[in-house]
């Protein structure tokens, strides 16, 4: 099991997890608790970030491993992954952004939505994790064009 996926997942995975404790908190009118929480979540998201980011640089990108017939289903999985993660990222730091400077009545609407699509982020993340650590032998480690899109 390699250590830094394994690592940065764990950081994902966090971030989800304590997003829910935060839904579950700001439902009981637990507010500085709920901004605790939510503050921790996006520290956690912000470590897998680095974690991430770092091993891409320094070392790059594992190509999916498994077999040729399911490639082309992982490749198209692994890109709604990262539209997800990203349109959540973006989110995220709306989200976090407007309880700041305390505009609450448009961080209510947002955000459930950022949240769902966190989870979702999640969810995809730990499936990318798995299909390229734990079910399959991973790839070779490769530039992340290439880790992608298997060019």
């Amino acid at each position: 099991m390699p250590i830094l996926p394994t690592i940065s997942t764990f950081f994902i995975v966090l971030s989800a997890v304590l997003i829910a404790i935060g839904w579950y908190l700001i439902a009981k009118n637990r507010f500085a608790a709920h901004k605790r929480t939510m503050i921790a979540a996006a520290i956690s998201a912000l470590l897998f970030f680095i974690i991430y980011m770092s091993r891409t640089i320094f070392i790059g990108n594992t190509s999916f491993g498994g077999p040729d017939d399911i490639k082309l289903y992982y490749t198209v999985f692994l890109i709604f992954h990262i539209i997800l993660a990203t349109v959540g990222a973006v989110f995220g730091i709306v989200t976090l952004t407007l309880a700041f400077k305390r505009k609450i009545r448009k961080h209510r609407k947002i955000g459930p939505v950022t949240s769902i699509i966190w989870f979702f982020t999640a969810i995809t993340g730990v499936a990318v994790y798995l299909l390229l650590y734990i079910f399959f032998d991973g790839g070779e480690t490769t530039s992340m064009i290439k880790a992608i899109l298997g060019l």
